[in-house]
Order: C-alpha cells, then structure tokens, then sequence
C-alpha cells in the first residue's frame, strides 16, 4: 500500500460521509419551505393551518441541524484538493476555479445570508418577507448543487478546455457549466436528493404516528406523511428519466463504466441487461443504452486494447465488483422506496385528515429510513469508482493527481484522524435528530404577527 491508495481512501471516507448530508439538506429544505407556504395561503384565506406552522418548526429544526453538519463536513473536501492531490488541482484549478468560485461566492452566500434572516427573523420579519427568506435559501442550494455538479461533470466528460503547458485551460466557461453530462446528472442527483428527503420525512411521520395512535397530533403527521409520499413518487420519475439519458450518455462518453456496470467483457450486439449474475433479460442493455435493441455495446476487455493502444499501456479497467454491485444497489433500494411512496399515497388516498394511517405501513416507513440513502451513495461509488483510472477522463489518471511530497505515513495519520472525528460527529448527529425527533413540535408560544408589518424589536444602545 502506498500513499495513493489512502489518499484515495482518505478522499472517498470524507466524501462519502460529507453526502449522507447534502441530498437531505437540499430535499428536506424544499419541504420545509412547502410546509410554510402552505401555511400561508390557508392562513390568508382564514382557515385553521397551525398544525403546518408546527410541522414547518419541527422539520425547518431537523433541517437546520443536518444543514450545519453539512457545512462542517464539507470544509474538509476542498482542503484535500491542494494536501493530497496537488498535481490533480494544478491540472484542472484554472477550470474548476470558476465554478467553485460561483458556488462559494453566489450560491453559498446566498443560501447562508438567507437561511439566517429565516431563523431569526420569526415574528420580526413579514410573513412573505420571512417565506422568501427560506425560498432564497433553498434556490441557494440548489445552486450550489448545480455548480459542484458541473464541476464533477467536467472530471467525466471534459470540454471547454485546452491543454497548455501541461495544464487544462478554460477556453469556454457556457460549455463548461452546460456540459451535456451536467445537465443529466444536475436532475438525477437532486431528484434522488428529494427521495432521500422524502424517505426521511416518511420515516419521522410513521415513528410519530406509531407513537401517538390516533390520539394528539396523529393527523398532523398525516399531513407530513402525504407530502413526503408525494414528493417522492414524484422525484422518482425524474430519477428514471434522467438516468434512461445518462445510461445513453456513458455507453458515447464513458463506455468502461457502462461495461462494468454490467459486467459485460465483449463488444455484444443486443446485449443483455444482467439482474445479477446467471440471471439477463435479452436486448435490454442495447435498449436502455441507445434505445435500439440489436445496438452494440462495448465491453471491458475491448475498451481495455482500444485504450492502451490510444493511451499506452496501463490497466483501465475499474473496480469491477465494486461497480457492478453498486449499480444494483442504487437501482434496488431506490425503487423499493419510490414504490413505498406509491402505496402510501393509495393508502392515505382519503384526504381527511383525521382518517387512520395503517400501523404496518408508518412501521415499514421506519424501517425503509436507511433504502434511500444507501441508494443514492450507491450511485455516487457506481459514479466516481467507475471513473478509474481517471481523475479526469481521457486527459489525468488517478495515479498522476496525487502529491507527490506527501508521505504515506502522513496520509495515514489525516485518514485516522479524520475517520475518528467524522464517527464521533456522526454520533453527535444522530443523537441530536433522535432527541429532536422523539421530543416532536413544540407547542406554538404565540401566533405570528398578523400583518405584514415590520415588528421592530427595542434594543439597547451603547
């Protein structure tokens, strides 16, 4: 083992950990800003709406706590780009700069200056003022989302650029941020983030209304229930479209990952899709891949000659276990979710309030909290581990990227360290979600001003 393999350790441990935050953040965001606009207009039309003011507190706190622990965790990320893998960031710094700068400048200020005029500014601020403040919050993260993701986009399908001097120059900053696998992943990912957060919303909702019967506030979460199934069986056709339009994209841009996605070794005309080994649906690949069943799709083997040959020898062939597994495993758990949802909606089709939620079904809501996330972590070890050998596709291999001054005994001690902190911030975490959770909504102290007047609190002046 040398210092590339733990620094590739090192970076995927804190990605990895840094994303069971971001797809709940971005989802759980949207949904708290549903719940308060739909408090608003009920409000304004002069119908009762204090159960969607309470939901909007208690999941606008869960957002807030996953939100800080995002941040936190993400710090880490861009530090590791000069530590570990100098040679990787002197190649590509002068095009991620851009929008890495239009993330942080644009798209986090955004989200951070507006996320906190919404937390403090609860009966200070107007209703609508106040509304829009998390809204900006939202758009901000979104964004932020957009451009990260372009940034990756680029690693995989490269354009835009020049190579001078040994290092890639921007020469098109519109191609970069409109890069055809941009716009495929940018919907794909956010779309799985919304199931993501959907599953959490189901999750909390059932443990709710397992733990209070149909007695209290069982209704209320009713209403936090449909909104989280609706929102995922939503996002769950955005997710199928969008990956149908990625499968095509890999078999032009990045056959090796499709090849080893499916474990198929030989060019095949009409290849089959495999469900798990011994087990091939006929043609089906071919259809997903081109939308033509008798199309030909490459193989391992055969990109692996037609690769040395344009690049010189070297073993480009990923992780295949790794790959194939992880490609079931994104499309498995995120199905069984998204079907959880459909069921949900039949199942609470009646739109009263105060109609029972079946046990069974907020009990497997529970137990699907983790179907999700391991979906959507799945697809990002199937995205960044097909990739390999390449740091950037076609241009940098994994192998050149790393720093050359950094030792292996070094790398060691920032992967232990890192490993420790992160699981005792995990633990910090999910202790706070649980008390969170089992605690449930506040009562509401006082009903927000009324008007959309300014209320100016008295200060103190030194």
């Amino acid at each position: 083992m040398d210092a590339l393999d733990l620094a590739r350790w090192q970076f995927g441990v804190t990605t990895v950990y840094h994303f069971l935050f971001v797809p709940l953040t971005i989802g759980l965001g949207v949904f708290v800003a549903g719940l308060q606009t739909a408090w608003l207009r009920r409000t304004r039309k002069g119908r009762e709406a204090d159960h969607l003011l309470r939901l909007t507190k208690f999941f606008g706190k869960l957002f807030l706590i996953n939100f800080a622990m995002g941040v936190v965790t993400g710090i880490v990320q861009e530090f590791q780009f000069g530590m570990n893998w100098s040679q990787y960031s002197i190649f590509v710094g002068d095009v991620f700069g851009a929008p890495l700068a239009m993330e942080a400048l644009l798209a986090f200020f955004l989200e951070s200056t507006f996320l906190g005029l919404w937390i403090f500014g609860w009966d200070r601020l107007p209703r609508r003022l106040h509304l829009a403040c998390l809204w900006a919050a939202v758009i901000g993260s979104n964004l932020s989302a957009y451009f990260i993701l372009a940034a990756n986009a680029w690693m995989k399908h490269p354009v835009g650029y020049q190579v001078i001097d040994g290092r890639a120059r921007m020469t098109d900053l519109w191609a970069v941020l409109t890069n055809s696998t941009a716009l495929a992943q940018v919907p794909h990912v956010v779309a799985g983030a919304f199931i993501v957060a959907g599953g959490f919303v189901i999750a909390v909702s059932g443990y709710r209304i397992l733990r209070e019967g149909s007695h209290g506030t069982a209704g209320m979460w009713r209403t936090s229930l449909r909104g989280a199934l609706a929102m995922t069986a939503l996002a769950g056709v955005v997710v199928a479209g969008t990956g149908d339009q990625s499968a095509r994209l890999l078999a032009e841009q990045q056959p090796m990952k499709l090849a080893a996605a499916e474990g198929l070794r030989h060019d095949t005309s009409g290849a089959s899709f495999s469900v798990v080994p011994g087990v091939e649906v006929p043609r089906l690949l071919s259809l997903l891949a081109a939308h033509d069943p008798d199309a030909r799709i490459q193989g391992v083997d055969d990109i692996q000659r037609r690769y040395t040959t344009a690049f010189g020898p070297a073993d480009y062939t990923p992780n295949l276990p790794v790959v194939f597994w992880s490609f079931r495993v994104m499309i498995v758990f995120g199905m069984a979710t998204v079907a959880l949802s459909v069921l949900g909606l039949w199942l609470t089709r009646r739109r009263n309030r105060d109609a029972p939620t079946p046990r069974w079904f907020a009990r497997l809501g529970v137990l699907a909290l983790p179907l999700p996330t391991l979906a959507i972590v799945a697809g990002w070890l199937l995205s960044e581990i097909g990739r390999q050998p390449w740091t950037v596709q076609g241009e940098l291999m994994t192998a050149a990227s790393v720093s050359p001054g950094v030792s292996l005994t070094q790398v060691a001690i920032t992967l232990a360290g890192f490993t420790a902190l992160y699981g005792v911030l995990a633990v910090a975490e999910a202790v706070l979600l649980v008390r969170h959770v089992k605690a449930g909504p506040e009562p509401l102290q006082a009903e927000p001003a009324p008007s959309d007047e300014v209320r100016l609190t008295p200060t103190l002046m030194y």
